[in-house]
Parts: C-alpha cells; structure tokens; sequence
C-alpha cells in the first residue's frame, strides 16, 4: 500500500526560479542532504531532464531509484513517476508553483506517493516522512539563497 504526503510552504523567490532551482536536478546532491548523486538519463528536445537517476540515503542505506518528469503542465507543475527503484514499488510526485504575494514569492505545494517493497512499521513510517519533507523546506533555502 502507497504512503501519501502532502506539505505546502511559501518561497520568497519568483515562481520561474523556483521551478528553475527544482528542475536542475544535477545540483539537488548540493542542496538536497539524503541527495548523493542525481545523473540525468534523458533530455527533451527542450534540454529538460526528462529521466533522472538518483543515490539517496534512505531508512539507514544507500538507495538507488530514476524517476521520469512530466512537463505537461510547466512551469505550473512538476511531476514524476518512478521508472525503476531497488527499495520502491512506485513514487509518485509533484511540485506545484503559483504566484503568491505580487509574484515575487511562489506557494509551492509538494506532493508525495511512495510504496515499499517491504512494509514498515509505523514509526519508521513517520520518521521516513518527515525526511522526505524536509526536500521541500530544502528547496525553500536553496531558491532563497
């Protein structure tokens, strides 16, 4: 059974940066700290990175997973989809970007469904949550600084 989050915040910086900071995923191991390695498999006839592969620290090991992005609906929002993962059945995600506040600030909601292979205890649960929310409080401080 997937696990759903769900977490809104509001960034003092322009929704294009934002989306900008959040699609260049080459960086995310600079500012992004379970982000150990993100190499881009695919591009778009635009340059958008289009498939992902990812090194994060999860649950006390090294996990390995590529994500595909959809850019539908840029640079209102971001989404993904899991292609393959070693510890994931499937992620599910998106970033959404609207104006707040003149457009000098964006609200950004943030997204997340996860399966396990394995399920979890519930406080393992919890505190796998809270990391994987902190991308999106990560993401405020990059796109801030």
């Amino acid at each position: 059974m997937a696990e759903s989050a769900s977490q809104t915040t509001t960034i003092e910086a322009p929704p294009q940066h934002v989306f900008d900071v959040a699609t260049d995923f080459e960086r995310y191991p600079e500012w992004a700290k379970d982000v150990k390695e993100a190499v881009v498999q695919a591009r778009d006839a635009q340059g958008r990175a289009t498939e992902v592969e990812f090194r994060a620290s999860a649950l006390g090991r090294s996990t390995h997973y590529t994500l595909a992005y959809d850019y539908a609906n840029a640079p209102q929002v971001l989404g993904w989809s899991m292609v393959k993962g070693d510890i994931m059945r499937a992620i599910d995600g998106a970033y959404n970007f609207a104006p707040a506040e003149s457009g000098e600030h964006t609200a950004v909601k943030y997204d997340l469904s996860i399966e396990l292979v394995v399920p979890l205890p519930g406080f393992v649960k919890r505190r796998a949550e809270v990391r994987i929310l902190n991308t999106i409080r990560e993401l405020k401080a990059r796109a801030e600084s």
